[in-house]
């Protein structure tokens, strides 16, 4: 994009010597005025900072002077593109969401556009906490990912994004299973059974679904549900026999003098079913 590639470009010299002296002799403090001086020397004045401040905020104030003075100029669309993108740099997403969101606004079919977008959608994915932590950021951070590989689809962002999504989405896997856990230690083992459940069926190709399956054999064998205990070391073991998950849950079915096989009528059953049908996993 042509506003961040420019963004790493040295500051020419008369335009430096013009903005350092207005600052001060190359101290960081902003003149009282940015008036007379072109949009172009505001906008080099704001890669500088960003380039050579501490502090990336520090950037925002020349790139948003940019946009006050010189509205609607093709150095201010430049300058709230690197507004998002500084205000990002300086952890402070809810501005860079709001600066990326006004550029789409603004010019929603411009080249930059796609940039914009992954920006946004980034102020999302990087505050993504946790694993123990609320989900709602995760979630917002998928669906903006997802417009991003589905409206630029071509794109460099699309790429990362893709990454970015199956990171996220393990990550909401990574949720239920804690959860799972913690009711699994305390012996509620349907409440346990649930979170699993949804880790097995909703994501399925996390890296969260082998311990799952085990975690169900372990769950319906306490309740003495032999039937879905089996099956779901069957799945376990079509699916991931190399896994030290495998090896557990055989043990744990081996103990309790079964083996792993697709038997009853639950709904590990209908699962067990689809995946020798080709339609899961």
């Amino acid at each position: 994009m042509a506003g961040i590639r420019s963004a790493g470009s040295l500051v020419t010299v008369a335009l430096s010597v013009a903005l350092l002296a207005g600052c001060g002799g190359g101290s960081s403090k902003a003149p009282d005025s940015l008036d007379s001086f072109t949009a172009e020397e505001i906008y080099k004045r704001g890669e500088y900072e960003l380039e050579n401040s501490r502090k990336p905020e520090d950037a925002v104030h020349y790139f948003s002077e940019v946009e006050r003075l010189y509205p609607y100029s093709e150095w201010a669309k430049r300058a709230l593109i690197m507004q998002a993108y500084s205000y990002h740099r300086a952890r402070d997403y809810e501005e860079a969401r709001g600066a990326a969101q006004r550029f789409l606004d603004t010019y929603p079919g411009d080249e930059d556009a796609a940039y914009a977008k992954y920006l946004l959608a980034l102020s999302y994915y990087d505050q993504i906490d946790e694993v123990g932590r609320d989900q709602g950021l995760t979630f917002q951070a998928l669906q903006a990912l997802r417009e991003v590989i589905e409206q630029y689809p071509d794109t460099e962002y699309a790429r990362s994004s893709i990454l970015k999504f199956d990171l996220a989405f393990d990550h909401l896997a990574g949720k239920e299973m804690e959860i799972g856990r913690y009711y699994l230690k305390r012996g509620h083992y349907t409440a346990a059974i649930n979170r699993f459940r949804v880790v097995v069926e909703e994501y399925q190709t996390t890296t969260h679904t082998p311990e799952a399956l085990m975690r169900l054999v372990e769950a319906y064998l306490a309740l003495g549900l032999t039937n879905e205990a089996q099956t779901a070391g069957a799945i376990l073991g079509h699916n991931f026999r190399s896994s030290p998950f495998y090896l557990d849950a055989y043990a744990q079915l081996r103990g309790a003098g079964l083996t792993p096989e697709a038997t009853g009528n639950s709904w590990l059953t209908g699962v067990y079913r689809q995946m020798i049908q080709g339609k899961w996993l």
